[in-house]
């Protein structure tokens, strides 16, 4: 949670805004600007999401709109879209969230590759859901998750579309971190599933070294084999699947390598229900929780009263 800059708005539709969900410094890689809010009679708080200055604010609005339609889980689930053709806007009910980055700050660093294993298998989880409707995440990256107390939450679908025309190279465009950009993405091809794959590949990657795209020797030994597979250039030697990744998280087949230990040990399954968080990201949590619940509305400006004549 953030303090409001000068160039923020203060009003997005009958919400009024509250604080900033990101910090400065991640502010280059994620798609679109995110508020807290809260209705006028202070009865309803939500997350509230407008595009970045100089983005196509229609190609951010049919996205939007797309989005609030799907019936995805641990897809955000959007209430409400709105606002006009230049500063469209969308909203959800809030919940105690904190971005992965946010996560890895608040902890102090990459996370335990336990930690590592549930969240990706939640996501995989996730992708896999939404692969069997027909659709396509396209926007994953570490600024797109959101870590809840009940599990992670996918934001920003559809963020290489909006950011670019199909045919149109996306590599270096605001908003879009080129880690989590798979190669045919960057170059203009259409978004599918294997983008999503190696999107996912990144977010495992930042979770376990605070890098989407990290040296080998710097992820954990249980991951290097399954992570340098998602991130491979040539989409035919990843794994064909979310469903696949989301097998070899919960249950790997085999170990690391010679003389490395797999986590689960192989033959066990990870039981990925829930993702129990670090005490210092719960922490975080509520810190969050608490600090918006203090949040006061800004007092109504008194309307200006003449002076009265005294006679």
């Amino acid at each position: 949670m953030e303090r409001l800059r000068q160039d923020d708005p203060s009003q997005v539709g009958p919400y009024v805004v509250l604080a900033r969900l990101d910090a400065d410094s991640a502010e280059r890689t994620v798609p679109e600007r995110r508020y807290f809010g809260r209705s006028a009679d202070g009865q309803r708080t939500v997350l509230l999401c407008v595009p970045r200055v100089g983005a196509d604010p229609s190609r951010w609005a049919i996205e939007a709109e797309g989005a609030r339609r799907l019936s995805v889980p641990r897809f955000l689930g959007i209430a409400e879209v709105g606002g006009t053709a230049g500063f469209p806007w969308y909203a959800a009910p809030y919940t105690p969230a904190l971005p992965l980055p946010a996560v890895l700050a608040a902890y102090g660093g990459p996370l335990p590759e336990d930690t590592v294993r549930r969240l990706g298998a939640a996501l995989a989880e996730a992708l896999a859901a939404a692969h069997a409707q027909g659709v396509t995440h396209a926007g994953l990256s570490p600024a797109a998750v959101l870590v809840t107390p009940g599990g992670p939450l996918l934001t920003c679908v559809g963020a290489v579309r909006a950011a670019a025309p199909d045919g149109v190279r996306r590599s270096g465009l605001p908003g879009l971190d080129p880690g989590c950009l798979a190669v045919e993405q960057a170059s203009g091809g259409r978004p599918g599933p294997l983008g999503d794959v190696f999107a996912l590949g990144a977010v495992l990657a930042y979770a376990s070294t605070g890098h989407t795209v990290p040296e080998q020797s710097e992820l954990p030994p249980g991951l290097r084999g399954l992570v340098g597979s998602c991130l491979s250039s040539d989409p035919a030697a990843r794994p064909q699947s979310a469903g696949e990744v989301l097998g070899e998280l919960v249950s790997p087949a085999a170990g690391a390598g010679p003389g490395a230990e797999s986590y689960p040990p192989a033959g066990t399954v990870l039981d990925h229900a829930a993702v129990p968080l670090p005490g210092r990201v719960v922490a975080a949590l509520a810190a969050q929780s608490a600090a918006l619940l203090a949040a006061e509305l800004p007092a109504p400006q008194q309307p200006f009263a003449s002076p009265q004549k005294v006679h």
